[in-house]
């Protein structure tokens, strides 16, 4: 991931830092995950970039593929707040993937909130550009 270009640098981050270093899988994954959060929270309509024609959403053993059918899925759920309590990041088997596994709490529409458990696969496209092409998110009943 070259991160002295900054014209392709991760086009879904909030803030652009100093370009000077190549970033890891982990660095990559982090601000993937703080950025999906937070914009999933304010504005589902914001996430529409992250995903691709080939990207594939399983919610809840639900599957939808497209851009347009996941947010307009995810948009189904209500107002939420997420509260990330874990990220585990690997490098996949392909070397231009990244593998995301995330553990919170959610509280949707101002109820109670549930634990969750959501697996990204992050595919580059080209230098510091991803998209996510998988994505799967259970919510965890009876811890």
């Amino acid at each position: 991931l070259q991160t002295n270009q900054a014209n392709d640098y991760l086009s879904y981050l909030p803030y652009q830092p100093a370009l000077t270093s190549i970033m890891s899988a982990e660095e990559v994954a982090k601000a993937f995950v703080n950025h999906y959060y937070q914009t999933f929270d304010s504005s589902v309509d914001g996430l529409a970039g992250l995903f691709s024609e080939q990207s594939m959403l399983t919610f809840e053993g639900q599957q939808v593929q497209g851009s347009p059918n996941i947010v307009q899925k995810l948009k189904a759920v209500g107002p939420v707040k997420h509260n990330v309590k874990t990220t585990d990041i690997q490098p996949s088997s392909n070397p231009n993937a990244i593998v995301i596994f995330v553990t919170g709490a959610i509280q949707i529409g101002g109820d109670n909130p549930l634990h969750f458990c959501e697996f990204f696969q992050l595919v580059g496209t080209g230098p510091g550009q991803y998209y996510v092409h998988n994505c799967v998110f259970r919510l965890n009943y009876g811890l």
